[in-house]
């Protein structure tokens, strides 16, 4: 594939937007993390949230969703930062303060995946991009 005109704008747009609030918003997150200051953790929160948001707005302005890579990114990191919090917290090594980060970083990517899917496709084609019936199990017209 050879990106060109909108194509290359629109990948600028999204590395621009995560080289700047994502990194930014991890740095904050984990600067959190080390100070053991779960607002300070939030706020890196709330940054790669924003990131997230400015991602989907440039998705709309360029009338596409989320490439494969985009995806497959996210959900990568997201089980590898998850497995890695779960490690942590079953050895004991979290501070409380730590903990209640990591809950927060997690549930509010998880809420916001979700809410995501369900205003980009609602709720039954959110169902549907995971659950696929068998040609011969569906409903006639559909």
């Amino acid at each position: 594939m050879n990106p060109t005109g909108p194509h290359i704008e629109r990948a600028v747009l999204v590395f621009a937007i995560w080289a700047v609030l994502g990194f930014l918003g991890l740095g904050v997150f984990l600067e959190g993390m080390k100070d053991d200051l779960w607002s300070l953790s939030s706020a890196g929160v709330l940054l790669i949230v924003v990131a997230f948001a400015a991602h989907i707005i440039v998705n709309g302005i360029f009338d596409t969703g989320f490439t494969q890579g985009e995806a497959a990114l996210g959900i990568g990191a997201y089980g590898v930062l998850g497995l890695v919090f779960v490690v942590s917290a079953a050895g004991g090594v979290l501070t409380m303060a730590d903990y209640y980060s990591g809950l927060t970083l997690f549930g509010v990517l998880a809420v916001g995946f979700l809410a995501y899917l369900f205003t980009r496709h609602g709720l039954r084609g959110a169902f549907s991009r995971f659950h696929i019936k068998p040609m011969d199990k569906r409903e006639e017209g559909l």
